[in-house]
């Protein structure tokens, strides 16, 4: 089993930033791939961002590509989302998840989930 639990979430105002974090503990040494995801009022959650534990591959969501990055450090088991030139659309839960499997694509079959943090991004 792997827990999850995200950080760094709050308020922000259109154009501002903000870093979420995810720490990761148990079986860490069983998971190949992490992501974020989000879910907004009323939709579906849908990925925004994944990468591959070892590194070398990454999946992004068209709707942020340029403002947001996915890092991690491994040393800390920590996945962190570097979200800048926030939208009033970028507004919902945001989730951290991981796999043990090696699926396609990446972003796919995510085995743990963390509670989730609300971002807010007031216009």
């Amino acid at each position: 089993q792997v827990q999850l639990v995200e950080s760094g979430g709050g308020l922000v105002q259109a154009g501002g930033s903000l870093r979420l974090s995810c720490a990761a503990s148990g079986r860490t040494s069983s998971i190949y791939a992490m992501g974020w995801f989000r879910q907004a009022p009323g939709k579906e959650r849908d990925v925004v961002a994944a990468t591959r534990w070892s590194g070398g591959i990454t999946h992004y969501a068209g709707s942020v590509v340029g403002r947001f990055t996915i890092s991690r450090d491994n040393a800390k088991n920590t996945l962190y989302l570097q979200m800048n030139s926030l939208k009033p659309e970028d507004t919902a839960v945001y989730y951290c998840a991981a796999k043990s499997g090696s699926s396609s694509p990446l972003y796919a079959g995510m085995e743990y989930w963390g509670n989730g943090t609300l971002i807010t991004v007031s216009s």
